[in-house]
């Protein structure tokens, strides 16, 4: 069974003349990396923004981790988000955190507790090759460092899916 499912997706947004996306199909099952690649305004970020449930497809069918993205509530998708690490483009980073509340802050907001994320946290950092940095703010980072507090931050909860644009 397909861990990321799509079935003649199409996506078009109003006053477009193309659609964004046009009768997508595609499987992804665990364990499979696979890389969209196209030029810019090709629906990549659209593609990804569906699978965030940030957007609903105008046609066809999404399915994830077993959840039918047609049929989730407005209270059901955040619980859903849980499951799913993303790495935005531009990493989104919060300026006034550190590295170490940066990647926290990613447990926190999901309720995580205290004790569960001081033992997570240095365990990603490791990981990433951060470690060494956690007292550090966003703007002392290079941009190679900025990356992989993004990349720890989407998987310190170690979700099912990690998806990142660019």
């Amino acid at each position: 069974m397909a861990l990321i499912s799509l079935e003649h997706v199409s996506k078009v947004y109003p006053k477009s003349t193309r659609p964004a996306l046009d009768d997508i199909s595609l499987n992804v099952k665990r364990g499979d990396f696979v890389f969209l690649v196209g030029a810019s305004g090709s629906g990549k970020t659209t593609l990804l923004s569906l699978l965030l449930r940030e957007e609903e497809a105008t046609d066809g069918e999404i399915r994830v981790a077993g959840n039918d993205l047609r049929r989730l509530s407005a209270r059901q998708v955040p619980h859903y988000r849980r499951q799913i690490g993303f790495i935005f483009q531009d990493y989104k980073l919060l300026n006034n955190k550190t590295v170490w509340e940066n990647v926290a802050f990613a447990l926190e907001v999901i309720g995580t507790n205290r004790s569960t994320i001081k033992s997570l946290v240095p365990k990603v950092l490791q990981t990433v090759g951060l470690t060494g940095k956690e007292n550090n703010y966003p703007h002392e980072l290079s941009g190679g460092e900025a990356q992989r507090v993004a990349i720890a931050r989407a998987y310190v909860n170690h979700p099912q899916i990690l998806l990142a644009d660019e």
